[in-house]
């Protein structure tokens, strides 16, 4: 009675599941190149494609299937060039979805060509459809989701012609459905090749009998060696532990082993790869049967058993392979199968950093043209004009594109190695590349540049200098008279490192630069490394005696400080990525501290000048605040302290993160040396004396926000590890005379690392109202960072009329979204970057309309 009770409340379970399945949340249908709305003979419903994709051309095709012939909706992509995508919703559908695509070509363009091209989807390549082997072709994906929106992209193969589709889908799966036995599942797609109903041969099986919609094939095609009876016998069985969920139609057939020792199921593969595997048993005959599993010849589970009302499911991954057989080797009784399916695993390359698509998005913009750049920059194959080094964009050519400048939105791409700006009509001065610390070669060549600027003195790992037919003329900057690198510099009016060659240039225009390459001096170098050599000899005997005499006074004399001199000589030869400044030249830069700037948790913070004439911002750690200890620390190129790992700030360059000069560590002295920014915060222009002069204008407020975002997105997507500043705030948002942005005061950040995912703080640092509530109330750090409330201001009186409506509204709303107090409600730092990228160009655009630009 019990048992029968156990079927019923099952049944009921099981009924009702399916019943709410069938509702079909999360299916979405698309009908390519169709026209109207439908639903087929499965109660599906199918939509037309044109709001998921912006290219390609529409057409019909005669479809003949059996005895029937109908006309069917392609859509194809003539002269196809770069990716052509599909934007797919999949939020809050499930951890993975199937992807299902058909492709027709059915000789619609009557030219008897059947196309080739890729399918990807997100940064994998998953297939390469070939519709002369096969027409109709459909592909099947399984797809761990991470993001909002999913891109299923064609792309043209050289000769191959124009890819087309008929129709796509996406389906739910079960959660934790085609993970077992998979290692780092959330970086795998698996691509179908087998799903077989063993034993069952009346067609295929899929929705509503397979609540998602996944289609079994039915065994005919499949027949194994030693063909064995089909089984179907009506039972039912508890699913609750079958990730799968495979139907209970599915598992009430079975292909059984009667008359042999071995039954096989021998399946062909496209291609050399790895595989993954799954086998599904249940006991539907009155008997336990035991045997052997093989695949391929090798023996991988041995006395498997199958128990009568039970089921079972196994999985395998095979490595290396072009055939599969599948082998269930009797021992007791017979062995059976119920179902398989066999899939190809594509591994899925990491994305590219958000601040470099950013970038590169902008700066598409900024060219007036459409270059083909859609979702990710290197892969699933490069963009045009990019080079790729894993998910890295090493170079960028944008030569013969009328750029007319080059915007601040360059310094974005920190990890360039080559960049070509050959004839794009940049004129005035070389500016904002002084980020771009890797910068190998640089071709400026043909264009109207007429000055140098300062950037390229920061290019230390610059090799080549195309200069070649601006308007430069008078003397080179110094810092690129260097055996390393080379200048082209041809076709200027008069270059050189020497102020003498080009006395006449300004009185004769007609002198222009030889037509050579300048390169440094080698053989001037050499005598001078030389004498640098001999020099540094006889300095180093001499530094030795006074060194060794200096620390036996300094032994007798301050032993009480050995303990804390030991550890600090230590600490500052692993402090080598920026300037260490001793305390009396401290003392002069500031002049014997006389200014003071501004004040904060660390401690007093004085204007200074360096002998170069450079002004800087000096903290000097007040001895009253453990904060302030602390917060020193984090801030240098520190890499281990009481056994923490702390931070590397003073190697992280950025444009809009303000810059560590160096540091003095003495005892009892510890300061650290910033560049200055003059223009105050941005808490001074909002609620200091300042917002009393002038008020800043929307426009201004979203280009400081733009600016601070950036900082952030690097220090969250961009830098190695990743950092959370934990303290933002207007006070902590600085700007320069050109009201450009930049994010100070990482005293109180926080490097986030693969095991800080779950990581549990003991002491909360940062401003109440400012930080993370649940860093603040539950001290736990999360791994994907997000703005917190503060970040940036939005509307006050004086902004009345001023400003466009949805421009307004589109910063108030990701404005809101940053303050939840539930963290998986927040948008990341590179979500609200571009939102407020559109509310600055919806401004741009209102301002253009009433005649004036700010």
């Amino acid at each position: 009675m019990a048992l029968k009770c156990f079927w019923v409340c099952f049944t009921f379970f099981f009924g009702f599941w399916v019943v709410a399945f069938c509702s079909q949340d999360g299916f979405l249908s698309l009908s390519c190149g169709g026209e109207k709305s439908y639903v087929d003979s499965y109660k599906i419903k199918w939509v037309s494609d044109d709001t998921f994709i912006t290219t390609g051309k529409k057409t019909t095709v005669e479809y003949v299937e059996g005895t029937s012939s109908s006309s069917i909706p392609i859509r194809f992509f003539p002269e196809s060039r770069g990716r052509n995508c599909y934007k797919l919703p999949v939020e809050n559908i499930s951890s993975i979805v199937l992807v299902r695509a058909q492709f027709v070509y059915k000789n619609y363009d009557k030219h008897r060509k059947p196309p080739a091209f890729s399918v990807s989807l997100g940064t994998a390549i998953v297939s390469m459809v070939n519709l002369t082997d096969k027409d109709p072709w459909i592909d099947e994906f399984t797809w761990p989701v991470s993001k909002d929106t999913l891109s299923f992209c064609l792309q043209a193969i050289p000769g191959g012609g124009s890819p087309v589709i008929s129709s796509l889908e996406i389906r739910p799966l079960p959660q934790g459905a085609y993970q077992s036995s998979l290692e780092d599942f959330w970086h795998k797609s698996l691509r179908k090749c087998y799903r077989i109903n063993s034993g069952y041969t009346n067609g295929s099986l899929r929705y509503p009998i397979d609540p998602f919609d996944r289609i079994w094939d039915a065994d005919q095609s499949y027949t194994p060696f030693h063909a064995s009876p089909a089984f179907n016998i009506l039972l039912s069985f508890n699913l609750s532990s079958q990730k799968e969920r495979p139907p209970l139609n599915v598992l009430q057939t079975a292909r059984v082993l009667a008359r042999e020792d071995v039954l096989h199921y021998n399946l062909p593969l496209d291609k050399l790869g790895d595989y993954y595997i799954v086998l599904y048993f249940a006991g539907i005959l009155p008997v336990s049967a035991s045997f052997d599993i093989l695949i391929n010849g090798d023996l991988l589970l041995s006395e498997f058993k199958i128990r009568t009302s039970e089921a079972s499911t196994l999985y395998f991954k095979q490595k290396g392979i072009t055939s599969l057989d599948i082998a269930l080797r009797s021992i007791v009784f017979y062995p059976q199968i119920n179902a398989l399916e066999v899939y190809e695993i594509v591994d899925i390359p990491p994305e590219t950093s958000s601040t470099t698509v950013s970038a590169l998005q902008v700066i598409e913009q900024s060219t007036g043209f459409d270059l083909g750049w859609q979702d990710d920059p290197c892969f699933p194959n490069p963009w045009d004009h990019i080079e790729c080094e894993g998910s890295t964009v090493i170079s960028l050519d944008l030569s013969d594109i009328n750029l007319r400048s080059i915007s601040p939105t360059f310094g974005d791409l920190l990890d360039l190695k080559i960049l070509n700006l050959h004839n794009t009509s940049l004129s005035g001065a070389i500016q904002n590349l002084g980020g771009l610390q890797d910068l190998e070669k640089l071709n400026l060549s043909f264009n109207q540049l007429t000055s140098f600027g300062s950037d390229l003195d920061s290019l230390v790992n610059l090799r080549v200098l195309n200069l070649e037919n601006n308007k430069l003329q008078g003397t080179l900057p110094l810092s690129l008279d260097r055996e390393s690198l080379e200048v082209r510099t041809s076709g200027n009016l008069c270059l050189s490192f020497s102020t003498m060659v080009c006395n006449d240039a300004s009185s004769n225009p007609s002198i222009e630069t030889p037509q050579v390459t300048i390169v440094a001096n080698k053989k001037h170098k050499q005598h001078r490394l030389l004498a640098i050599i001999l020099g540094a000899a006889g300095g180093t005997l001499f530094a030795l005696l006074l060194i060794s005499l200096l620390v036996l006074l300094y032994i007798n004399k301050r032993k009480a400080e050995t303990t804390y001199t030991t550890r600090a000589a230590i600490d500052m030869r692993n402090w080598n990525a920026a300037r260490i400044f001793s305390y009396k030249e401290i003392k002069t830069a500031t002049n014997n501290f006389k200014e003071v700037i501004g004040r904060g948790s660390f401690g007093s913070v004085y204007l200074g000048k360096l002998s170069d004439g450079k002004l800087v911002a000096v903290k000097v750690r007040s001895d009253k605040t453990q904060l302030g200890a602390d917060s020193f620390i984090n801030e240098l190129p520190h890499v281990h302290r009481d056994g923490m790992q702390v931070h590397l700030l003073s190697q992280i360059h950025h444009q809009n993160l303000v810059s560590l000069e160096g540091f003095c560590h003495e005892p009892k002295q510890q300061i650290l040396v910033y560049e200055y920014l003059p223009g105050g915060s941005l808490s001074d222009h909002l609620y200091g004396p300042k917002s009393q002069k002038v008020s800043l204008s929307w426009i201004r407020r979203l280009k400081i926000a733009i600016d601070a975002a950036k900082g952030l997105d690097y220090l969250h997507n961009g830098s190695d590890p990743r950092i959370i500043h934990r303290d933002i705030k207007c006070s902590n948002i600085l700007l320069d005379c050109q009201m450009n942005a930049k994010v100070c005061d990482f005293g109180l950040s926080k490097q986030v690392t693969q095991g800080d995912a779950t990581h549990v703080t003991t002491v909360v640092k940062g401003t109440a109202g400012y930080l993370d509530p649940d860093l603040f109330c539950m001290r736990s750090m999360k791994a994907k960072p997000y703005l917190q409330a503060g970040a940036l201001e939005i509307v006050d009186d004086s902004l009345k009329g001023t400003f466009d409506v949805e421009s307004m509204r589109k910063a108030a709303l990701v404005t809101v979204r940053s303050v939840e107090r539930d963290a998986s409600r927040r948008p990341t730092i590179a979500e609200v970057l571009e939102e407020l990228k559109e509310a600055y160009s919806l401004q741009l655009s209102y301002l253009a309309s009433l005649g004036h630009p700010d």
